[in-house]
C-alpha cells in the first residue's frame, strides 16, 4: 500500500499542512492491535452479516516519490474469523467454506500501486484463498501520518474492495423458499490499517 507524490500544483500553504510524503518512504509493519480486516455478506437476501479476522500480519513498503515502487504483503489466519456467532464461525471454518484445517492462511501480495489523486490510491495484487490465486484491486484512502506517544512513526489507510467468492471456490449455498439464496456471492471487504515504520 503506497503513499505517492503530491500534485505539483498544490499551493505552499497546502504543502505546509500535509506530511512530507517523500520523508515517509520506508518499510512498515502492520499493527494488528490498531488495524481491522472486515467483510460483509448479504444473508437471506434481506440483511447484512459482518465479520472480521482477528489474527493477521503484514508489511508495507511505501515510496513517497514513485508509487510504482510501493508494495504490500498480508497473511491472514482463517481460524481467526469472527462474526459474532460461534455456530456460524464454525461453519465458515469447515469444509463447506474456508477449510481452515487444510488451508490455514489467506494471503495477499501486491503487484501494482498507483495514485488516483488527492489522498486516494489503488493497489492491485494476488489474493489466495483455498489454494486459488486471483487478482484483487483495493481502493485506498491515506489517512495521514503521526508519531504516537511511544515514539512510533505511524501511517494509516482505509480501504475497500469487492469480490465474488465463487471465483475462489467458495460456492456453498442454500436455496430460499421465496427465491434467491442464503448467502450472497458478492462479498464486500473493508480494511482499516495502521502501520509502524521499522526501526
Amino acid at each position: 500500500m503506497s503513499i505517492f507524490s503530491r500534485k505539483d500544483t498544490e499551493t505552499a500553504t497546502t504543502d505546509a499542512a500535509q506530511p512530507d510524503l517523500a520523508a515517509l518512504t520506508g518499510d512498515y509493519t502492520i499493527d494488528p492491535a490498531h488495524s481491522a480486516l472486515g467483510f460483509v455478506a448479504r444473508h437471506a437476501m434481506v440483511t447484512n452479516v459482518k465479520g472480521s479476522f482477528q489474527d493477521f500480519t503484514g508489511t508495507l513498503h511505501l515510496d513517497g516519490t514513485d508509487p510504482s515502487l510501493s508494495t504490500a504483503s498480508l497473511d491472514v489466519v482463517m481460524d481467526s474469523i469472527e462474526t459474532g456467532n460461534a455456530d456460524r464461525d464454525g461453519h465458515l471454518k469447515s469444509s463447506d467454506f474456508f477449510k481452515a484445517d487444510e488451508f490455514p492462511t489467506m494471503t495477499f501480495r501486491s503487484t501494482k500501486a498507483e495514485s488516483l489523486g488527492g489522498d486516494d490510491y489503488r493497489i492491485t495484487g494476488d489474493l489466495t484463498i483455498l489454494g486459488t490465486t486471483r487478482p484483487l484491486t483495493i481502493d485506498l484512502e491515506f489517512n495521514g501520518a503521526a508519531k504516537d506517544p511511544f515514539g512510533n512513526e505511524r501511517v494509516g489507510f482505509e480501504g475497500k474492495a469487492e469480490i465474488l467468492r465463487s471465483e475462489w471456490g467458495l460456492t456453498w449455498n442454500a436455496a430460499l423458499e421465496t427465491g434467491g439464496v442464503l448467502v450472497s456471492d458478492k462479498i464486500k471487504l473493508n480494511f482499516d490499517i495502521s502501520a509502524i515504520r521499522n526501526a
